[in-house]
């Protein structure tokens, strides 16, 4: 196709949006719509490439793979290796495994689907995602293979003018899709095509359905109001907000606008920065994010940030002179002569070292570590049905309503399993992560409890959920606590845990008081444990490099983020004392100064993730409270008999 300098410069408000959302995101708060930019123009360019070729009866499929990959794989490929070479070196186990699985997923073009499956495009896990952003060219990546099949199976049976109509409808039904499922399956939609096939369509109706006859001031009019629009979606929409959803017609409008104006001569799109950055655009998307990743990893202040986009510019500006602008071969004739094709032996090569380092562990054969810290590393998980306790979790890629049980959710017991009990322990993953807490009270006291858990299961009888309603969780807490308020007069104690600071984000915490004043109005005894100290990053990582390559682990150097969790502890302990059979364990009575233990001489954090604690951390937490001396008065509250 024919250069239009209108669509280069709109790579350059794209990949600026970008990048500085990544880099900090109180800058550009809804930057992450550059995607969005990017998707229309990428449908619009290959609406084009297709069209022609049919209308001249010329078009190969075959070819046009070839070509898309040419662009995309070799630059992408270098990415990947560099990360998988510098990760042998700088990476713990844990962290090369996941590089691995994401490489060889990234070089597939599925990463958006193992990403889907992982965590949300916003969490804070994702930070610590080396490739995280290649979710997008997956995204195209799908598109390109199936659009070109879906048009030229539909031209052996309609018209052109008729293919042109088949899309219009098609957008507009994705973008319906797009709507409902945004609100549904809000993880789903972000990063899978169904939900975004609609936005690179929208660029192919630009191309089908250009305007015409416009005049000068018609243009720029056009393009001030698409300009407009893709601003505003960059400045007043953020992260907080449901995406993409109905919002995404801000930046897809936006962009169609521009490319409709066709204003080759603009200011906005066509002076010179515009245009070398619109050029280096896929390349400095690609680099920009590793460094993002080192600045969060390693806690790095803001100073480093201008370092991060300064490189970010200057290898994106290497790597389009050095690797996208060398011509590989695309004129095969033959089907053996695509075996000359290199695009494709770099994804081979890639994505086997990809898989083999995924599949390797990690390569743990990289470090000699002591058999103590192999022991600690074993328990440093969640507690869950799969290791011996009763946390019911439901894993994000589960969609089998099949698997939410009434009796498989409330029919668990710990302790000494088989005795009788009058105990309850109800909530969410924070009351799970206290399973092996009580599991070992309750065995040095002869005696058992039921344990009721489930992700997000805040201890309530509403129907209120402070994770998606999409999430099978919800549906079985919706069982889990109509099971509560059936039975809840058979209990003698019930301990209530949960994450008290999303109860108070997510205004939920009257629900929570309100179990609590209900239960002890029926004089039960009830039990409420403080919510550990929540952090802004994973004390956990710190802790493996810590041991992986020999440095003092300090976890006070880990920025906290606790205000809310603290306050919810608070509010609980003040409740606990309107009543005398409602009982408050606060956090000094549960975890050691500096909210670590040592264990075989290694000081080891509680903490799981930054938040939840460790199964082994949750049975160092009951040794620790059963040397305190309320041990035994909190103890004689419970009625065990």
């Amino acid at each position: 196709m024919k250069f239009r300098e209108d669509i280069n410069g709109l790579r350059a408000i794209a990949v600026f949006a970008v990048v500085l959302f990544h880099f900090k995101a109180a800058w550009m708060p809804g930057g992450f719509a550059g995607v969005d930019v990017f998707f229309v123009i990428s449908g619009f360019l290959m609406t084009g490439i297709i069209f022609k070729g049919i209308e001249k009866e010329t078009f190969s499929i075959l070819k046009f793979y070839v070509s898309r990959a040419n662009r995309i794989v070799p630059a992408l490929s270098v990415l990947c290796l560099v990360l998988l070479i510098l990760g042998w070196f700088y990476l713990t186990p844990i962290e090369y495994k996941s590089l691995g699985s994401h490489a060889s997923s990234s070089m597939g073009f599925l990463s958006n689907v193992i990403y889907w499956n992982e965590s949300g495009y916003f969490d804070e896990a994702s930070h610590k995602k080396w490739l995280l952003h290649t979710w997008s060219l997956s995204v195209e990546w799908q598109f390109y293979i199936i659009y070109p099949l879906v048009l030229v199976a539909l031209r052996k049976v309609m018209s052109l003018d008729k293919i042109k109509i088949t899309i219009l409808l098609a957008t507009v039904i994705g973008f319906i899709l797009c709507v409902i499922a945004t609100y549904k399956w809000p993880n789903a939609s972000y990063y899978l095509l169904p939900t975004r096939a609609w936005e690179m369509m929208i660029g192919g109706i630009a191309y089908l359905y250009p305007f015409k006859n416009l005049k000068e001031i018609g243009k720029k009019s056009l393009e001030l109001t698409g300009l407009f629009l893709i601003i505003f979606s960059y400045l007043f929409i953020s992260k907080d907000n449901y995406w993409p959803g109905y919002l995404a017609l801000f930046p897809v409008v936006g962009t169609y606008f521009i490319i409709q104006a066709q204003r080759e001569k603009s200011f906005i799109t066509s002076n010179l920065l515009s245009q070398k950055i619109g050029a280096w655009s896929y390349s400095i998307y690609l680099w920009h994010w590793p460094f993002v990743v080192v600045i969060y990893s390693f806690s790095l202040n803001d100073n480093f940030i201008y370092l991060g986009i300064i490189l970010s510019v200057l290898l994106g500006f290497l790597s389009n002179k050095f690797i996208e602008n060398k011509k590989f071969r695309n004129d095969f004739n033959t089907l053996f002569s695509y075996l000359k094709f290199k695009p494709l032996y770099m994804v081979l090569t890639v994505g086997l070292m990809g898989s083999f380092t995924f599949i390797s562990q990690g390569f743990t054969s990289r470090f000699n570590l002591t058999a103590d810290f192999e022991s600690i590393k074993e328990e440093l998980v969640i507690p869950l049905r799969s290791n011996g306790y009763c946390f019911n979790a439901f894993s994000r890629s589960e969609s089998n309503s099949a698997l939410v049980d009434l009796e498989k959710g409330t029919n668990c017991y710990l302790g000494i399993k088989g005795k009788p009990t009058s105990t309850l322990l109800f909530g969410d993953s924070y009351a799970g992560h206290n399973e092996p807490f009580f599991d070992e009270i309750f065995k040095a006291n002869n005696a058992s409890f039921q344990s009721i858990v489930t992700n997000w299961c805040m201890p309530s009888l509403t129907e209120n959920f402070t994770g998606p309603k999409t999430h099978l969780g919800y549906k079985q807490c919706l069982l889990n606590r109509g099971y509560l308020k059936e039975n809840l007069n058979k209990y003698k104690n019930i301990i209530f845990a949960g994450a008290w600071g999303e109860a108070l984000e997510k205004k939920q915490f009257n629900d929570v008081e309100s179990i609590i004043e209900r239960s002890a109005k029926l004089g039960i005894n009830i039990f409420i444990m403080a919510a550990p100290h929540k952090y802004k990053k994973n004390p956990l990582d710190s802790f493996y490099r810590s041991m992986y390559f020999d440095f003092p682990f300090n976890i006070d150097e880990i920025e906290g983020n606790d205000i809310l969790m603290n306050k919810g502890n608070e509010l609980l302990e003040k409740l606990s004392y309107q009543y005398s059979n409602v009982h408050f364990i606060n956090r000094e009575l549960l975890y050691e100064k500096g909210s670590v233990f040592t264990k075989n001489g290694i000081s080891v954090p509680y903490s799981l993730d930054g938040a939840h604690i460790s199964m082994l951390g949750s049975k160092s937490s009951a040794d620790y409270f059963m040397k305190r001396n309320e041990y035994e008065t909190i103890m004689n509250y419970f009625q065990l008999n």
